[in-house]
């Protein structure tokens, strides 16, 4: 049986906000876009090491169900 993974939000950090609120829109967009890049490759690696059997295919799945129970 899996584990239901509960995910808690960071503390914000207001010196980080000040600092993106002074990038320009594209700048801050791909900011973001790094950052999420980030982290599904992290979640894709812990993924792959707790189920090393999956093809890239499943793995995928795998990520998306975990994606969209993170998201509520």
């Amino acid at each position: 049986m899996m584990q239901k993974r509960i995910f808690y939000p960071h503390p914000v950090d207001l010196a980080q906000l000040r600092l993106l609120a002074n990038l320009p829109a594209q700048r801050r967009l791909r900011v973001m876009l790094d950052a999420r890049e980030l982290a599904v490759g992290m979640m894709r690696g812990r993924l792959r090491k707790e189920f090393p059997n999956l093809t890239s295919k499943q793995l995928n799945l795998k990520l998306l169900e975990e994606i969209s129970r993170a998201n509520g």
